[in-house]
């Protein structure tokens, strides 16, 4: 087994988990000219300097550095002068700092580093939507070290997942630990939209309201069932896609907490974890951390900074993400008992029905395989999942009816 570990940018966090099979870090500064698949504020506030220390950290720990340059969109701006000089720039300052491999999506950007940088090793990111044999060798015939799976498409599909193990010899990743839905048809706007929030030139700034991801919290809580049918893959069943030829897996999310980093490093590394599989997966609510932890300083002088753009929202409004932020478990850790609790022990056996058959074209309300695990896995707190639906309702009205733009009420507008 290989991981490829997102990094918090936390010094603490290389000592802790290099210990176990971890061959790199992954990550990016919170704006460049690419841009990647997360917002700026989503990502840890580092210097150049800084970051360079970070990969010279990683490197005396034995550990190697991707940075993901792996925006879905380039807006274009790749075929400009301006666009060829910034990319150069942050292409020529990471092999000085002696990163290894960087991670994209954009093939002109694959054949552009493996011209101009060809000892920095190139990996697909699973952006890409690599899900089927054909993608995966126009990848490699073009030059690709490695290619992470799109993982939404291809984690439950092992018949495909084997002929696509067997049609290349590049290296080939899995990203175990997400929690995005299955086939999700958000997902290619999710991407874009997460493509232009960290890229340095785009006119936001910046500025994000993550539709999509918060359109797929409330589905879980809707319907339970979504918190099965999902992407990820189990700490236990890794042993599964070691048998089909895969064994560097991406364990997620950078800028969380490092206790729970470390932790979930541990559980892959054992191929065991007895508690709530969201304590794996899940990229917020966590528990057993302290009030200071650097994840969450984000009091009212960060929501100024990131969230009040009066040019571009109305900052009234966004109180309403706030405070379905404060319930979620965004902004302070949670206390006690977990409000959603899915038990990692009762889903053991859940994947012996897909070592036979997909979900590519099943019917999955016919099928009702997750429903029934949903049913053994899930707990919810009823209270607390009722307030957040209020809070989700509170806060898609005034994004889709356009209350969160507007500054005067419906008889005043021009």
């Amino acid at each position: 087994m290989r991981l490829s570990v997102a990094t918090n940018f936390d010094p603490f966090l290389i000592e802790s988990i290099k210990g176990y099979p971890v061959v790199e870090l992954f990550g990016k500064l919170r704006e460049d000219a690419a841009g990647g698949g997360r917002a700026s504020y989503q990502l840890a506030p580092v210097t150049r300097k800084e970051f360079a220390e970070h990969v010279r950290q990683a490197r005396d720990a034995g550990i190697g550095f991707n940075y993901l340059l792996n925006a879905s969109c380039l807006g274009n701006r790749e075929i400009t002068r301006a666009g060829q000089r910034d990319i150069e720039e942050i292409a020529g300052w990471l092999c000085e700092i002696g990163v290894d491999s960087v991670t994209l999506a954009s093939p002109g950007l694959l054949k552009l580093v493996k011209t101009r940088y060809p000892h920095l090793q190139v990996r697909i990111s699973v952006f890409a939507g690599v899900d089927r044999v054909r993608k995966a060798r126009m990848w490699e015939e073009m030059g690709a070290d490695c290619i992470v799976l799109d993982s939404i498409l291809v984690n439950r599909e092992f018949q495909t997942l084997a002929r696509i193990r067997k049609s290349v010899s590049c290296d080939l990743e899995l990203l175990a630990n997400n929690n995005c839905l299955s086939a999700c048809a958000l997902s290619p706007s999710h991407m874009n939209a997460l493509a232009h929030a960290g890229q340095s030139w785009h006119g936001n700034k910046g500025f994000f309201i993550d539709w999509c991801f918060l359109k797929c919290t409330e589905m879980k809580l809707r319907d339970p069932v979504n918190y099965i049918r999902s992407e990820w893959i189990r700490p236990e069943d890794t042993r599964l896609y070691e048998e089909l030829g895969y064994d560097l897996f991406k364990i997620a999310e950078r800028d969380i907490p490092t206790p729970i980093m470390t932790a979930r490093v541990k559980a892959y590394a054992e191929r065991r974890y007895d508690g709530n599989l969201l304590d794996l997966v899940q990229p917020f609510a966590f528990g057993g951390v302290e009030e200071g932890e650097r994840h969450y300083r984000r009091g009212i002088r960060w929501f100024l900074r990131h969230a009040v753009r009066p040019l571009l929202v109305n900052p009234a409004r966004m109180l309403s993400l706030k405070r379905l932020a404060d319930v979620l478990g965004m902004t302070r850790p949670v206390k006690g008992t977990p409000p959603v609790f899915v038990d990692n022990r009762a889903l053991d056996g859940f994947m012996e029905r897909f070592l036979e058959e997909g979900c590519r074209d099943a019917d999955c309300e016919a099928c009702r395989w997750c429903h029934d695990f949903a049913a053994k896995a899930v707990r919810l707190d009823e209270a607390h999942r009722e307030t957040a639906l209020r809070q989700f309702d509170a806060l898609f009205e005034a994004l889709d009816g356009g209350a969160m733009w507007r500054y005067f009420p419906e008889g005043r507008r021009k």
